[in-house]
């Protein structure tokens, strides 16, 4: 069955990243809409895409775009009476860790970031697509490609993107969401670790699913063909 599927990209690297993903996932007869990331903590901006979202079938998002789409889906809940199905790919619920989630970045490697970025945003964007492409075996190749499909992001934006992964918290919304979720993680992810899998096992959602699949947090960028059998395996076991 053909599914209307909305795809949101990770922090500072742009759509172009996902762009095989959501050709895949066309061929494989879905349609997809692909964005980038948006400030959820405008509440403006934030129902401008909860109004988006509300007409897809499924919300799908990498990274911080996965964080986007629990929103997103929490909101068309409460807004619209509506389930969509959630799918996340290497996405922590809470990024940054406090005293209910440790299973996360440290709050002084994530101010260091921060500084960093703001410093010399260039430089911090290239340490970050190293920590993406960090913990697989093709590494280098893969930091090779990722720099190639990086397009030029908007700074105030990725500053934004910042402030969102530093204080959005979506544990609650997952332990608690009615609707389907199924969630991708990868076992040599530098940046998610493979122990927010372990977390979700023991989430009592009614209709949860998670996998842990080999790779890095790149997983939706260089095993666009594996993340995309996972998906339409999942949407199909479910109709």
């Amino acid at each position: 069955m053909n599914q209307r599927i909305l795809l949101i990209t990770g922090w500072g690297g742009g759509t172009k990243l996902l762009m095989t993903l959501q050709q895949r996932l066309e061929q494989q007869g879905h349609t997809v809409e692909l964005i980038n990331i948006f400030n959820a903590l405008d509440q403006q901006v934030l129902q401008h895409n909860v109004e988006k979202a509300q007409s897809f079938d499924v919300i799908c998002g990498w990274s911080l775009g996965g964080q986007l789409a629990t929103l997103l889906v929490d909101q068309i809940e409460r807004q619209y009476r509506q389930h969509k199905i959630l799918i996340t790919l290497a996405s922590n619920p809470c990024f940054v860790a406090n005293t209910e989630w440790q299973t996360a970045m440290s709050p002084t490697t994530f101010q260091n970031f921060k500084q960093s970025f703001a410093h010399d945003a260039i430089a911090t964007l290239k340490k970050f697509g190293f920590m993406v492409c960090q913990g697989s075996e093709t590494s280098k190749a893969d930091f090779v490609k990722l720099q190639s499909l990086i397009q030029p992001q908007n700074i105030e934006l990725l500053k934004q993107g910042l402030l969102c992964l530093e204080l959005l918290n979506n544990v609650e919304i997952l332990k608690n969401y009615t609707g389907r979720q199924f969630h991708l993680f990868a076992q040599q992810d530098f940046l998610v670790s493979h122990k927010v899998f372990e977390n979700f096992q023991k989430f009592n959602a009614k209709f949860l699913n998670a996998e842990l699949l080999k790779g890095s947090h790149g997983l939706p960028v260089f095993h666009f063909e594996l993340v995309t059998d996972k998906i339409c395996q999942y949407l199909q076991k479910i109709e």
